[in-house]
């Protein structure tokens, strides 16, 4: 098997996370801009953008990376704002491995509450089944809220105590 290693984004990951991004078919382009940005902000103010974004690679090949960070004006609750797996890699466990990072990232760092919002669209099916398998409760839906007929979800995992992606036997790799 070979090594996975997760690092934090450097310079001249863009072109890497763009490329993982619209492999997965899911974005639309306005949301490819979005979250190109928040790898921009993280690599010019660092942690003081409010965002930490990390690459998986697998034998030194970049295959996956997430945004997370601290949710402004609360006490120990963070947001995962982008998570995603080249087309080819998913099935792999390599959304797990992101998964249990982030959560692990995001206790040492004093978090308790971690939120994800995702999209209520048929295409996201297997993305929300992916959050459920690693101990996520939908907490919230905003009906229409992205579009009419596209529902904001809500997500939550209270993560002191809990065992992580990694740890539980009935997720399955994603």
């Amino acid at each position: 098997m070979t090594p996975l290693t997760i690092r934090p984004v450097r310079v001249g990951d863009d072109d890497i996370i763009l490329g993982i991004i619209a492999s997965t078919g899911s974005f639309t382009p306005t949301e490819v801009g979005t979250a190109l940005e928040l790898v921009d902000e993280a690599l010019e103010q660092g942690e003081a953008s409010g965002y930490l974004v990390d690459v998986l690679e697998d034998a030194g090949t970049p295959v996956g990376y997430v945004c997370f960070g601290p949710t402004p004006l609360t006490e120990g609750t963070w947001d995962l704002y982008w998570i995603a797996v080249e087309r080819a890699g998913q099935g792999k466990g390599y959304g797990r491995h992101l998964l249990a990072h982030t959560e692990s990232e995001v206790r040492r760092r004093g978090g308790r509450l971690l939120l994800i919002e995702t999209s209520s669209q048929e295409s996201y099916g297997a993305t929300i089944r992916f959050y459920e398998r690693g101990g996520y409760t939908l907490e919230a839906r905003i009906r229409n809220f992205y579009r009419p007929g596209d529902d904001k979800l809500v997500f939550a995992r209270e993560l002191e105590n809990a065992p992580t992606p990694l740890e539980r036997p009935d997720a399955d790799e994603s």
